[in-house]
């Protein structure tokens, strides 16, 4: 394992053609995740990205300290 796996970071996407990184997320860490690809333009008014879901849903969770959740 590299260094960077060795402190806690995860690959966890690659890409089909030439299987380049293209997620990573840091494990120890509440909310770290990367991505070499723009989410936003697959994101519609109506339905939006699993990633920003999640991400909006870590804040809330954050803000009212997990009471909700």
């Amino acid at each position: 394992a590299s260094k960077l796996q060795k402190a806690g970071l995860l690959f966890v996407g690659h890409s089909v053609r030439d299987n380049r990184i293209e997620m990573l997320e840091l494990s120890d860490h509440p909310f770290f995740i990367g991505v070499q690809y723009h989410p936003e333009f697959n994101a519609r008014p109506e339905k939006s990205h699993p990633l920003f879901n999640a991400f909006i849903e870590e804040a809330i969770k954050r803000k009212y300290n997990d009471q909700f959740f």
